[in-house]
């Protein structure tokens, strides 16, 4: 969700940049492009960090469980699938924001900052869908290995 928002705020960012015809246009947009790059950077490290987390979680429960060992590939290429184009999207955001700055010193041509920006907006969208997609099949392995392991527990019980 904090990406998709993020993902709106970046687009009213590069929206906004068109409009800059004077000094607090300016102003606002690079406040605008900041906050969108933050939360760009915090929404897809925490995505990272989640796969992590979960990631060990599973791997623990694998050898703590006997459960089958091709669930912590599984895990692994959730962060392959993502991890790459989670952060080509923050760095053409990082990039765009950086090099905005030379466009406002007009030590770079616009074209640049423009031209990134809708590369930065590409791999926002690729990166949004892959964590969809990733995150929904993260999600049904661990509700998977939680019945596993309650099954395990309840048959050790009897």
């Amino acid at each position: 969700m904090v990406g998709a928002f993020a993902t709106l705020v970046f687009i009213a960012t590069g929206v906004l940049g068109y409009m800059v015809v004077d000094s607090p246009t300016v102003d606002r947009h690079v406040v605008l492009g900041l906050v969108a790059g933050f939360l760009l950077l915090f929404s897809h490290s925490w995505i990272m960090f989640y796969l992590i987390g979960t990631g060990k979680m599973i791997k623990e429960a694998v050898a703590e469980h006997g459960l089958p060992e091709e669930w912590i590939e599984r895990t692994k290429d959730y962060k392959n699938r993502s991890y790459p184009w989670l952060m080509i999207a923050m760095g053409l955001a990082m990039a765009t924001f950086i090099l905005g700055g030379g466009v406002e010193t007009s030590v770079l041509p616009k074209w640049i900052h423009w031209g990134l920006f809708y590369l930065a907006v590409a791999a926002q969208l690729r990166a949004l869908y892959l964590e969809f997609l990733v995150l929904t099949e993260n999600q049904k392995l661990i509700a998977l290995a939680d019945r596993a392991v309650r099954q395990r527990s309840v048959a050790g019980d009897s």
